[in-house]
Protein backbone atom coordinates (compact mmCIF):
# COMPACT_ATOMS: atom_id res chain seq x y z
CA UNK A 1 0.00 0.00 0.00
CA UNK A 2 1.20 3.40 -1.13
CA UNK A 3 1.72 6.01 2.06
CA UNK A 4 0.62 9.19 2.27
CA UNK A 5 1.75 12.59 2.82
CA UNK A 6 1.02 14.16 6.33
CA UNK A 7 -0.31 17.11 6.09
CA UNK A 8 1.93 18.83 7.55
CA UNK A 9 1.42 22.68 9.54
CA UNK A 10 3.02 25.48 7.77
CA UNK A 11 2.78 23.53 4.27
CA UNK A 12 1.48 23.90 1.01
CA UNK A 13 -0.77 21.11 -0.44
CA UNK A 14 -2.60 20.08 -3.99
CA UNK A 15 -5.70 17.88 -2.60
CA UNK A 16 -7.67 16.25 -4.66
CA UNK A 17 -10.53 13.21 -4.86
CA UNK A 18 -12.64 12.16 -7.26
CA UNK A 19 -16.17 10.19 -6.66
CA UNK A 20 -16.05 6.35 -5.93
CA UNK A 21 -15.47 4.65 -9.52
CA UNK A 22 -15.95 7.95 -10.59
CA UNK A 23 -19.57 8.55 -9.89
CA UNK A 24 -20.56 12.31 -9.64
CA UNK A 25 -20.05 13.94 -5.87
CA UNK A 26 -21.94 17.17 -6.92
CA UNK A 27 -25.35 16.53 -8.34
CA UNK A 28 -26.85 19.98 -8.24
CA UNK A 29 -26.37 23.80 -7.04
CA UNK A 30 -26.72 22.92 -3.47
CA UNK A 31 -24.83 20.18 -3.19
CA UNK A 32 -22.23 22.68 -4.06
CA UNK A 33 -22.99 24.98 -1.47
CA UNK A 34 -23.02 22.43 1.05
CA UNK A 35 -19.46 21.12 0.64
CA UNK A 36 -18.43 24.74 0.80
CA UNK A 37 -20.29 25.40 3.85
CA UNK A 38 -18.80 21.81 5.30
CA UNK A 39 -15.76 23.40 4.30
CA UNK A 40 -15.72 26.12 5.97
CA UNK A 41 -16.48 24.48 8.93
CA UNK A 42 -14.09 21.84 8.69
CA UNK A 43 -10.90 23.43 6.76
CA UNK A 44 -10.99 26.62 7.10
CA UNK A 45 -9.62 26.94 10.85
CA UNK A 46 -6.91 24.81 10.03
CA UNK A 47 -6.08 26.07 6.60
CA UNK A 48 -6.07 28.93 3.96
CA UNK A 49 -7.26 28.51 0.60
CA UNK A 50 -5.72 29.35 -2.36
CA UNK A 51 -7.83 28.20 -5.29
CA UNK A 52 -10.31 25.88 -5.53
CA UNK A 53 -12.78 24.02 -8.30
CA UNK A 54 -15.42 21.48 -7.72
CA UNK A 55 -16.26 19.15 -10.82
CA UNK A 56 -19.26 16.98 -11.16
CA UNK A 57 -17.51 14.28 -10.26
CA UNK A 58 -14.29 15.77 -8.39
CA UNK A 59 -12.51 18.22 -6.81
CA UNK A 60 -9.61 20.28 -6.50
CA UNK A 61 -8.43 22.40 -3.38
CA UNK A 62 -4.85 24.78 -3.56
CA UNK A 63 -4.05 25.44 0.35
CA UNK A 64 -1.62 25.79 2.89
CA UNK A 65 -2.23 24.46 6.49
CA UNK A 66 -1.95 26.51 9.35
CA UNK A 67 1.08 26.64 11.72
CA UNK A 68 0.22 25.49 14.95
CA UNK A 69 0.42 28.55 16.83
CA UNK A 70 -2.17 29.65 13.77
CA UNK A 71 -4.89 27.68 14.68
CA UNK A 72 -7.48 28.99 16.90
CA UNK A 73 -8.86 25.67 18.86
CA UNK A 74 -12.24 27.63 19.88
CA UNK A 75 -12.92 27.60 16.00
CA UNK A 76 -12.29 23.99 15.51
CA UNK A 77 -15.41 21.53 14.91
CA UNK A 78 -14.25 18.37 16.33
CA UNK A 79 -14.49 16.23 19.38
CA UNK A 80 -11.68 14.36 21.01
CA UNK A 81 -11.19 12.43 24.22
CA UNK A 82 -7.62 13.23 23.68
CA UNK A 83 -6.25 15.97 26.56
CA UNK A 84 -4.43 18.15 25.22
CA UNK A 85 -6.75 17.89 21.82
CA UNK A 86 -4.71 16.82 19.03
CA UNK A 87 -4.99 19.33 15.58
CA UNK A 88 -4.39 16.72 13.05
CA UNK A 89 -5.49 18.43 9.60
CA UNK A 90 -6.34 14.75 7.76
CA UNK A 91 -8.59 14.62 10.74
CA UNK A 92 -10.30 17.23 9.66
CA UNK A 93 -10.64 16.50 5.82
CA UNK A 94 -11.91 13.03 7.10
CA UNK A 95 -14.42 14.76 8.95
CA UNK A 96 -15.54 17.05 5.87
CA UNK A 97 -15.67 14.10 3.36
CA UNK A 98 -17.79 11.92 5.95
CA UNK A 99 -19.73 15.22 6.61
CA UNK A 100 -20.57 15.50 3.07
CA UNK A 101 -21.09 11.86 2.41
CA UNK A 102 -23.74 11.33 4.93
CA UNK A 103 -25.98 14.26 3.42
CA UNK A 104 -25.69 13.26 0.21
CA UNK A 105 -26.87 10.06 1.19
CA UNK A 106 -29.41 10.92 2.70
CA UNK A 107 -30.61 13.07 1.03
CA UNK A 108 -30.67 10.86 -2.42
CA UNK A 109 -31.03 8.36 -0.66
CA UNK A 110 -28.30 6.03 -1.23
CA UNK A 111 -25.59 4.54 0.78
CA UNK A 112 -21.57 3.62 0.73
CA UNK A 113 -18.91 5.87 -0.08
CA UNK A 114 -19.14 8.77 -2.12
CA UNK A 115 -15.20 9.13 -2.60
CA UNK A 116 -12.21 7.34 -3.23
CA UNK A 117 -10.22 7.04 -0.50
CA UNK A 118 -7.67 8.19 0.79
CA UNK A 119 -8.05 11.60 -0.76
CA UNK A 120 -4.73 12.38 -2.69
CA UNK A 121 -2.41 15.51 -1.90
CA UNK A 122 0.77 16.80 -2.52
CA UNK A 123 3.54 19.06 -1.26
CA UNK A 124 3.97 22.16 -3.08
CA UNK A 125 7.36 22.81 -2.55
CA UNK A 126 8.37 25.26 -5.18
CA UNK A 127 6.81 28.43 -6.48
CA UNK A 128 6.77 27.41 -9.81
CA UNK A 129 4.25 24.53 -8.97
CA UNK A 130 2.31 26.81 -6.90
CA UNK A 131 2.13 29.22 -9.79
CA UNK A 132 0.66 26.05 -11.78
CA UNK A 133 -2.05 24.91 -9.22
CA UNK A 134 -3.48 28.88 -9.08
CA UNK A 135 -3.24 29.01 -13.00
Amino acid sequence: MEKRDSLDFGHYYYIYNRGNNSCYVFFETESYNYFLRLYAKYINPIADTYAWCLLKNHFHLMLRIKDKHEIKEAELTYSTLEKPKIIDASKQFSHLFNAYTQGINKRYKRTGNLFETPFERKRVTNEKYFQNLIH
